[in-house]
């Protein structure tokens, strides 16, 4: 019987993982932070490590280095956790000897099954369904191969509702989870000091990062992007706090509130498709465009950027967008009169306008308001924040076209 160790400090998720890993006949140990996932490894002897990055008193990365240095584990097979947003963190996972990351918004319990079974195999070693079982021959007494017997079709219906039944459970906790993110943002604007700032910051990281890991556990893909985004930025500003203005305090707000839309029943039963929109950048700042630009690339998407109010404008004639990114003050035609104009052709009339400009001024939101735009964000901005801000318009309109 293979031995799997599951690092994760949210105890319920490790669970699920644990119950999923039995059942498909593998001896399971669970560790909850960095250092007892360290001293399990040694003891325990596994021969696999499922890890999150995001541990108490050690990071994933740290304890893999740690790992790695160790002759006896230098072939152990790790399967990292990580956030899709977070690519730095991803790099330093991959230099630090991760056999396989995987993003905690889109894996299922048999996705992760699955590239377990199969780094155990390029390890050298068989996984349950493979143990000691030759054409013809039989397998030792006392080993797990009850999975073996079944049709394909009971697999996969075995499957399907094991994960209706996780998301039943989760969608029922939903509005509690979404009640305190809420309770910890009043909390976080109303915060008399910096260091409670950070404490709210940090919990509400925390809360966020377990939504984000319930939703993709449970196959609810927009909840899981959207919060596995939110995730992100609030990461940042926890560790960079200069960044915690009124312009990331509205994006988060807008992300929270939106999520609570993506919870309402009949809107989270939702798809897998991948978010292939189009989206125009407006900026006659090629630093500015390339920032808005890398911002966008982040989520996963492939923006169309402009130098000019009048190129874009005829862009617009000729392709409908998603989403529109525009500068404010531009020669020419400015982004208020751009805004003016493009709500005038029918493709556009409903289309999202955000206005990335330094101009946070009360007339400036008011022009924004009155040329037809949806919203803003202050530059300088972080590129987290924007990529949130996208995501929130973007998740919205397929929850629009859904009903």
């Amino acid at each position: 019987m293979k031995k799997i160790l599951i690092i994760e400090d949210d105890q319920i998720i490790a669970n699920i993982y644990r119950n999923k890993f039995a059942l498909e006949g593998f001896q399971v140990e669970i560790a909850h932070d960095g250092v007892a996932g360290l001293e399990t490894i040694r003891n325990f002897k596994p021969d696999a490590v499922v890890l999150d990055l995001m541990l108490p008193k050690m990071t994933g990365v740290d304890l893999m280095k740690q790992v790695r240095s160790e002759v006896e584990f230098q072939k152990l097979p790790i399967i990292v956790f990580s956030n899709t947003y977070l690519t730095n963190m991803v790099q330093e996972a991959w230099k630090a000897g991760a056999t396989k990351c995987l993003s905690k918004a889109n894996c299922s319990p048999k996705q992760l099954l699955d590239v377990v079974r199969s780094s155990l195999s390029m390890n050298g070693a068989s996984s349950p369904a493979a143990t000691d079982t030759k054409p013809g021959g039989s397998s030792k007494p006392g080993d797990s191969q009850h999975h073996l017997s079944e049709q394909p079709s009971a697999s996969v219906d075995r499957d399907a509702a094991f994960q209706a039944e996780l998301r039943t459970e989760f969608t029922r906790g939903l509005p509690g989870a979404l009640a305190t993110a809420r309770g910890l943002l009043q909390a976080l604007i109303k915060a008399p000091d910096q260091a409670t700032r950070l404490k709210n910051v940090e919990e509400m990281y925390k809360r966020i990062h377990a939504l984000t890991s319930n939703a993709g556990i449970t196959g609810m893909t927009n909840v899981a992007q959207m919060s596995d985004a939110l995730e992100a930025l609030l990461k940042e500003l926890y560790e960079k706090p200069k960044n915690l203005n009124a312009s990331t305090l509205r994006t988060i707000a807008a992300a929270v509130d939106f999520l609570g839309v993506l919870s309402t029943a009949g809107f989270h039963q939702d798809n897998s498709e991948p978010i292939t929109p189009r989206v125009l950048v407006v900026d006659d700042e090629a630093i500015s465009r390339r920032a808005v630009t890398y911002a966008l690339e982040r989520a996963k998407l492939k923006p169309i950027a402009v130098e000019s109010s009048e190129a874009a404008y005829n862009l617009l004639i000729e392709t409908k967008f998603d989403l529109i990114f525009l500068d404010v003050d531009m020669p020419g035609m400015n982004g208020f009169e751009l805004c003016s104009r493009l709500r005038m052709l029918p493709p556009h009339k409903t289309t999202p306008v955000v206005f990335v400009t330094s101009l946070n001024d009360l007339e400036s939101r008011a022009n924004s308001t009155m040329s037809g735009g949806n919203d803003f964000i202050a530059k300088p901005f972080i590129f987290l924040e924007l990529t949130v801000k996208a995501m929130v318009y973007l998740l919205r309109a397929r929850v629009a076209a859904a009903r």
